[in-house]
């Protein structure tokens, strides 16, 4: 990258500079201001945007900040740059009232994008939760639905992207305009797939009516619920009827055509370790994909500003991610960290679909099943990374505790788990299955009568398995397809 930029022989070179990319930045910046010391840096993004004239100080090599948005104030500065002008070295730019009027560029810049691209619609939130920068962003500027529509169809002129990632904080903040968009993209003309976040609560019926004509795999729907502990919410002033959020999501997720993706932040003010396992078992299995972060401090948040006041204590690096708080030490951070790794591996991953959200959801409290599962694991596999497991121990690791949480009373039945098991083995891996989950013998003339029934082509990749918690009776498993089936049955039976 470096001789990337010196080649350029360029007179102003500007970074944007993030949290996840802010080491590098600097790196790079000095690097490049050593070798050109002519050319002007200019940092500008929102790890830069709050930052005073001690900025200079610390980093010499950066000549310039442009806080706040670019579009206007960066070709401004290299204007006046170019005239021999002097502009102020911290440049507070004014919010760009154009916005509304922009397009993609993608069109504009680069190479042809591919996989997932980002698309922009809305500027600031309605809402002004204490840890988030959009708080701090002066009203909403929205591009008309009209002009939004526009927008998303230029993106058609690429074959390489698969989905389209709205970043508008709440991007149905207007119902009506975020109905007509929804309703002009479930059709033909747009091809993509769409990532929204949304706010559940705002949805009205026939937001939901809308939602359910969608067109299965077409949407991805982000919630963020972050935590239910009404004294938290209020500590971080984030507005969210709950009990009307969790219901919309639910009532999202049961649709089946959506994609549902949830959000949890562990770390925040008046949560301690019990709270949070109350957040964590209200949203599990009501969505997708259940994210569970970790608090960061962003510079220029209020909650960042009055940590202190909540006995937080945060790492000076970025990501500036929580250590612990007046609520939550060290120890159960790391045990939350566990979880995660177990939400992911197992859950979100999608790679054990008739075994998750199952059998947490089965024990009752989903937050104790994975906790559990992290000190079994531990104790039992010798292992505190989940990670380190292969595959096939993995699958081990789920029938052994099943096994444990039976023993201990819990409504789970091993000999049902291994079957639900041997389904994601069977139809989400390619090797053998492994000799613990496999059921008992198929009779032979069984198998014969069920294989003839298929075609040809479709026979070698199957294999005959009795689920009886599916139905009784004998079932052709097609790896190849990923299908549970019977010969006579159109429709598979589901998770």
């Amino acid at each position: 990258m470096l001789d990337a930029l010196v080649r350029e022989r360029a007179e102003v070179y500007g970074f944007s500079v993030y949290i996840w990319n802010v080491s590098e930045m600097l790196q790079l910046a000095c690097e490049l201001k050593m070798l050109l010391p002519a050319a002007a840096v200019v940092f500008g993004g929102p790890e830069v945007s709050f930052c005073g004239e001690s900025f200079f100080v610390e980093h010499p090599f950066v000549d310039f900040i442009v806080a706040g948005e670019g579009e206007q104030a960066f070709p401004q500065l290299c204007g006046q740059l170019s005239r021999g002008e002097l502009p102020p070295r911290l440049i507070r730019a004014e919010p760009y009232r154009a916005f509304p009027d922009g397009g993609i560029y993608y069109d504009k810049i680069g190479a042809a994008p591919r996989g997932l691209v980002y698309y922009e619609s809305v500027r600031g939130c309605p809402f002004s939760c204490a840890y988030c920068l959009s708080s701090v962003t002066e009203g909403l500027r929205a591009k008309s639905a009209e002009h939004a529509l526009s927008d998303l169809l230029a993106f058609e002129q690429f074959d390489g992207i698969r989905t389209v990632k709205l970043v508008d904080r709440t991007f149905n903040y207007d119902r009506v305009r975020a109905r007509t968009i929804w309703r002009a993209l479930s059709g033909a003309s747009y091809t993509k797939e769409y990532h929204f976040e949304i706010c559940a609560a705002l949805l009205d019926e026939e937001s939901f009516e809308v939602l359910s004509h969608v067109p299965k795999g077409k949407f991805r729907l982000e919630i963020g619920v972050q935590s239910t502990n009404p004294d938290t919410l209020r500590a971080v002033r984030r507005a969210l009827d709950t009990e009307r959020t969790l219901a919309a999501m639910e009532r999202l997720y049961r649709m089946g055509n959506l994609h549902i993706h949830a959000d949890l932040i562990a770390g925040l003010p008046l949560e301690d370790l019990s709270s949070f396992g109350r957040s964590f078992d209200a949203v599990y299995g009501r969505c997708n994909v259940l994210q569970l972060g970790f608090l960061k401090l962003l510079s220029g948040s209020y909650l960042k500003a009055h940590a202190e006041e909540w006995g937080i204590r945060y790492s000076p690096y970025p990501p500036y991610e929580v250590l612990e708080t007046a609520s939550l030490s060290f120890g159960e951070r790391m045990r939350l960290k566990s979880v995660e790794a177990l939400l992911e591996r197992f859950s979100n991953s999608g790679k054990f679909p008739y075994t998750f959200p199952y059998l947490p959801c089965r024990c009752g409290s989903a937050f104790a099943f994975f906790t559990g599962l992290a000190s079994f694991m531990e104790e039992a596999f010798l292992c505190d990374e989940v990670a380190r497991l292969s595959q096939a121990e993995a699958f081990r690791l789920i029938l052994d505790y099943a096994g444990q949480l039976e023993k201990s009373g819990a409504p789970v039945r091993r000999e049902e788990i291994r079957e639900r098991l041997m389904l994601d083995f069977l139809l989400g891996e390619r090797r053998r299955l492994p000799p613990f989950l496999a059921a008992e013998p198929v009779p032979e003339e069984e198998k014969r009568r069920l294989l003839a029934a298929v075609p040809v082509s479709v026979r070698a990749g199957c294999e005959v398995v009795r689920c009886r918690f599916v139905k009784e009776g004998f079932f052709l498993a097609d790896r190849a397809a990923g299908r549970l089936f019977r010969p006579e049955e159109v429709d598979e039976p589901s998770p």
